[in-house]
C-alpha cells in the first residue's frame, strides 16, 4: 500500500494525528508525511477535516433527515445539475447519488422537525426535476463514520478472590 493511502486510512480514523504522530506510526520521516499531506490537499484527495459530535450530549437542538429524492435526469448533465442546486442550501450537509428506487439521498440539518418538513415542502419538491421526496428524521444515532455513540455494555463479569 502506498504511503498517500496509509496516511488517508490513519486521518480517516483520527484527523487529529499530527504529522509526527503518522510518521511515526508508519516508520517514515515528519517532512515526508507533512509534504504528502500538502500533495493531498492539493491534488484535492484530502478535502477537510471533522470532528464527531454527540449533539444529543450538548445543550443545541439538532435534527438531522435523510431525504430521498425521485429527480429525472436532465439532458446531457445526468443527474448533477440538480445535485449541484441541492447541495448549495447550507441546511444540506450531503448529497449522494444512490441506486435501488431513489436517485438522490439528501441529509440535511435543521433546528427542528418542522424547519426541516417545511423546507423539503417549500424547497426541495418544488425544485424543476425533483418528481418525488420520502423525508426519514433521525430519532437516535448508534455509530457515524465508523464511530460509536453510546456504547452502555456493562462488565456483568463477577469478581472472584481467592
Amino acid at each position: 500500500m502506498a504511503l498517500s493511502e496509509k496516511i488517508l486510512k490513519i486521518l480517516d480514523d483520527n484527523c487529529k494525528m499530527t504529522a509526527k504522530q503518522i510518521a511515526s506510526m508508519l516508520g517514515s520521516d515528519e517532512d515526508t508525511v507533512a509534504k504528502t499531506i500538502a500533495d493531498l490537499e492539493d491534488k484535492g484527495i484530502l478535502l477537510g477535516y471533522n470532528a464527531m459530535i454527540n449533539w444529543d450530549k450538548t445543550d443545541s437542538d439538532k435534527v438531522t433527515a435523510l431525504i430521498d429524492l425521485r429527480v429525472t435526469p436532465q439532458r446531457g448533465e445526468g443527474f448533477d445539475k440538480v445535485a449541484e442546486r441541492i447541495y448549495k442550501y447550507p441546511q444540506v450537509r450531503s448529497v449522494y447519488l444512490t441506486s435501488g428506487g431513489y436517485d438522490l439521498m439528501v441529509i440535511i440539518e435543521g433546528s427542528d422537525m418542522k424547519s426541516i418538513a417545511l423546507f423539503v415542502a417549500e424547497t426541495l419538491s418544488t425544485m424543476e426535476h425533483v418528481i418525488s421526496t420520502t423525508t426519514h428524521f433521525v430519532l437516535k444515532k448508534y455509530k457515524d463514520h465508523g464511530v460509536v455513540f453510546e456504547n452502555d455494555e456493562v462488565d456483568d463479569r463477577q469478581v472472584i478472590t481467592l
